[in-house]
């Protein structure tokens, strides 16, 4: 694989996610660059995925949790160019298989890429379930 995982919140390039979250991601194009500097910096977790040989973040997600059985998953991302090596497979495993929270129950909000996300167990909630939408702007 030309690409390496980092989990090290201090390694994220914050412009290459702005950039990207900013102009790419269907679901939060409405933050301002203040909005995800704070949701970077009170992530609990955060991987990247970095082209070995430029050093450039080309794939990247985060998440929020208690720390002890609660986590979501939220902004995932590969960029274009890089997809189909496997990368969003590998940062959704680093993330939640590899790191502290694999006995955690899991949530995540999607509209696409369901079949990745099945693979690690998610699926659509079952009676203990509840969500309250966004109330209106």
């Amino acid at each position: 694989m030309d690409y390496d995982l980092d989990d090290d919140p201090e390694r994220i390039d914050r412009d290459a996610v702005w950039t990207w979250l900013s102009t790419e991601a269907y679901w939060g194009r409405w933050r301002t660059r203040a909005d995800v500097e704070t949701q970077l910096n009170s992530a609990w977790r955060v991987v990247a995925a970095y082209h070995r040989e430029s050093g450039r973040l080309v794939g990247f997600a985060r998440a929020v949790s208690d720390g002890v059985g609660f986590a979501y998953l939220a902004d995932v991302f590969v960029v274009e160019g890089h997809r189909g090596h496997g990368l969003g497979k590998a940062i959704v495993s680093r993330m939640i298989d590899e790191g502290p929270g694999p006995h955690f129950r899991w949530t995540l909000f999607t509209s696409d890429a369901h079949g990745l996300y099945r693979q690690f167990g998610f699926a659509e909630p079952d009676r203990t379930a509840l969500v309250r939408p966004a109330a209106p702007a």
